[in-house]
């Protein structure tokens, strides 16, 4: 059960951190996140 929470925690933190860094510049600024933040903004999404 562990391995499978774990797995889709993973899975879910990698969909993020795709999907933020696919944005533009212009778009994470309106989202008040700068590139620089988007792993920890993952992790944070995550939790």
């Amino acid at each position: 059960m562990n391995i499978t929470r774990s797995f889709s925690t993973w899975r879910k933190y990698r969909q993020t951190v795709s999907e933020l860094g696919r944005m533009s510049d212009r778009e994470l600024n309106d989202l008040g996140i700068g590139r620089s933040d988007i792993l920890s903004v993952a992790r944070k999404a995550v939790r």
